[in-house]
């Protein structure tokens, strides 16, 4: 018989993978991936379980700016502007309810995706965190555009 085959089996025979839910929180509390790869020069994607707490601010900021940008919309809306984007300007025709439910998914899975993305490079040209913080600034200016607009009179800017 072969030696490989005469030794005693010492693996652990309960199948870890068997338990995800005590895996989720326990990898929450102890990750160990920190960096994308093992070795240098290897430009596979690799998901990480520990991020940069600036993500985290910077991911807030694009969802508070999300729902301000909803909340000033509607108040524009009702001020009588109308919603040049067409897929948002339908589903306010089916309820404000539709509009800021549809604008805060899309703008959660895309804040999302952009995280796990943050350390690649976006057409190998501009890390994706950069992308983020240009998404920051973005909302930032078009918040303070939507103020502005709510601060003119109507019929000053053609509306009415």
């Amino acid at each position: 018989m072969n030696e490989r085959h005469s030794r005693t089996e010492r693996r652990n025979r309960t199948e870890r993978r068997n338990r995800r839910v005590w895996s989720v929180c326990y990898g929450s509390f102890n990750p160990r991936r920190r960096s994308g790869s093992r070795r240098a020069g290897d430009m596979r994607f690799h998901s990480l379980d520990w991020y940069s707490a600036h993500l985290l601010a910077v991911s807030i900021g694009i969802s508070l700016l999300s729902m301000a940008d909803a909340f000033l919309t509607l108040a524009l809306l009702n001020s009588g502007a109308d919603e040049i984007n067409p897929i948002m300007a339908a589903l306010l025709h089916r309820g404000i309810t539709a509009f800021t439910v549809f604008k805060m998914a899309t703008t959660g899975v895309c804040v999302v995706a952009l995280v796990v993305l943050s350390r690649y490079r976006f057409m190998r040209l501009i890390r994706v965190e950069i992308v983020m913080y240009l998404v920051l600034g973005t909302y930032l200016s078009l918040i303070g555009y939507e103020l502005w607009l709510l601060k003119r009179p109507l019929e000053v800017i053609g509306v009415l």
